[in-house]
């Protein structure tokens, strides 16, 4: 069993109280996390807000240095990585090695915007008692960031909040997952090697009680929290003064219109429900297809499913794993037994096996019913009618959550009218609300949250402008 320190200012620390680290699908311990008390996550914030000056002294090719640093290792420790994501989340190896090309490509994408935080020239010569004034807007970074991931993506949910703090100039602190904190760890000892200044990062397992200070400390200037809306919204109300990001939970809607290429539409649909055991923020859950392609479309989403193979994520042929912990899987379970009893038909699926779900689907799902309303985190969906299309958007709406949307349809007008209509962070045309690139804006609106990730949007949130104005005189 290995055992892996906490990074605290940046150097490994080992403590005596330790967090076992289970293998999702067996159940057994593999190895243990030293633990950081509130006093090292107290110690953690001050070094970090000590490195202020000397992060933002970091010129912006010396930040890039940093980035490309790690990116080597990455690349260097990918079966490393890979491994050791999937025996921690349960993750198939195939998507485990998939996710290391994303913590990978996230942090060349920061390293291109490292050298590419510009300002402005702004024209203030408005009007005769303006006329010999200018001004410019230079990006500074923001100060103490704190940020707190979740068991998902345990790398590249990391990296969304690692690497754009270091683009920026910014010290962290972060807080990993409980249940899956190995992958932080690893990035830690890497980024204890990168050069960054001394006290500049901390990686800092911990209990939940222990991670106050993470949300309502005032030397921490902006906090960044990719987990469940409840838990969001309540670090929102006790942040205080701080800049608050919060990409929190949804129920992604897939509408499938007449004119949409079944064939194409089942087969991302299929990894849109089913990716990592439909353990995704915008995972497909609800299925709105044109009753004119309905039973044709059905009968091919039921054959494809069935096809899938679940079953120990270390099995290169595996597609869904285990669900994170017993507890979900309950929950899970017991959503789908609720919509049955409400007069659901399952389709396919809908069996357990320890933690292992079975990909399942449904139909005829009462609206009035968890599953319908809200975020399931597994795999499951279900599927339902529809004529119109000003309808089926209107039904979308129907949420509280508004993460991002999937329309398949060749129809420009269509396609613009789900655009300006529907109310999520993302509207994808002709693919799954799944489909995500690490460059391009990413969040959501109602009870998903607010303000974007995406290494150049993130980096602004990091960033504060600061104006110089020029008065020139004869």
């Amino acid at each position: 069993m290995k055992t892996y320190p906490f990074y605290l200012g940046g150097k490994a620390v080992q403590s005596k109280t330790k967090l076992d680290v289970k293998e999702k699908y067996s159940g057994d311990v593999f190895a243990q996390v030293s633990l950081a008390s509130e006093k090292d996550i107290d110690q953690a914030i001050s070094l970090a807000e000590k490195s202020r000056s000397q992060m933002q002294a970091l010129s912006s090719y010396e930040r890039q240095q940093v980035l490309e640093y790690c990116i080597e290792q990455f690349v260097a420790r990918q079966d490393e990585l890979a491994e050791t994501l999937c025996l921690e989340a349960g993750k198939p190896l195939k998507d485990s090695v998939g996710e290391v090309g994303r913590l990978i490509d996230t942090f060349k994408i920061a390293a291109e915007e490292a050298v590419r935080m510009n300002g402005e020239v702004l024209s203030l010569d408005r009007n005769e008692n303006t006329q010999n004034y200018s001004g410019m807007v230079k990006k500074f970074p923001v100060g103490v960031c704190s940020f707190i991931s979740p068991f998902n993506f345990p790398l590249n949910l990391v990296a969304h909040k690692v690497a754009p703090a270091i683009a920026a100039g910014c010290p962290f602190i972060l807080k990993p997952a409980s249940l899956t904190p190995l992958g932080a760890l690893i990035i830690g000892e890497i980024l204890s090697a990168s050069g960054l200044p001394e006290g500049a990062f901390s990686i800092l397992p911990c209990s939940r009680d222990s991670a106050d200070m993470f949300v309502e400390d005032e030397r921490i200037k902006l906090l960044s929290f990719t987990g469940s809306p409840a838990v969001g919204w309540d670090m929102k109300k006790r942040a205080g003064k701080k800049k608050v990001v919060l990409e929190l939970g949804g129920n992604a809607a897939c509408v499938v219109d007449q004119d949409a290429d079944i064939k194409d539409a089942v087969s991302r649909i299929i990894i849109g429900a089913f990716y990592q055991s439909g353990q995704s923020c915008i995972g497909v859950q609800r299925i709105f297809v044109h009753d004119s392609i309905y039973t044709e479309f059905e009968a091919l989403l039921i054959s494809e499913t069935a096809k899938l193979k679940s079953g120990d994520p270390k099995d290169k042929e595996t597609f869904v794993g285990p669900i994170i912990s017993s507890k979900e899987a309950d929950r899970i379970e017991s959503w789908v037994n609720a919509a049955v009893d409400q007069g659901a038909k399952v389709l396919i699926g809908g069996e357990r096996f320890g933690n292992l779900i079975e990909p399942t689907l449904l139909k005829a799902v009462s609206h009035d019913v968890d599953l319908y309303n809200e975020e399931v985190f597994g795999p499951v969906a279900f599927l339902e009618k529809f004529s119109d299309f000003d309808e089926v958007l209107k039904e979308v709406n129907n949420s509280r959550f508004g993460l991002q949307a999937g329309i398949f349809t060749r129809d420009l007008y269509k396609a613009h009218k789900a655009w300006d209509v529907l109310e999520v962070g993302g509207v994808v045309i002709g693919d799954i609300p799944s489909w995500r690139v690490d460059s391009m804006p990413y969040g959501g609106v109602k009870d998903s949250g607010f303000g974007r990730e995406g290494i150049r949007y993130a980096i602004e949130d990091m960033s504060e402008d600061r104006l110089m104005v020029i008065r020139t005189t004869n």
